[in-house]
């Protein structure tokens, strides 16, 4: 799978749990400027 799939995954299971990104960022203990980067794949995730 490639980054942008990835991101349009991860934002999608996001809204269907209908999280902000702020929300999910707290929850994984990032910041929500990493959640974001992760959704439009500019990230990668390891």
């Amino acid at each position: 799978m490639n980054q942008i799939i990835i991101g349009r995954f991860i934002a999608e299971l996001r809204k269907n749990k209908g999280l902000t990104q702020q929300e999910l960022a707290q929850k994984l203990y990032v910041d929500r400027t990493t959640v974001s980067k992760w959704e439009v794949g500019k990230i990668v995730l390891v």
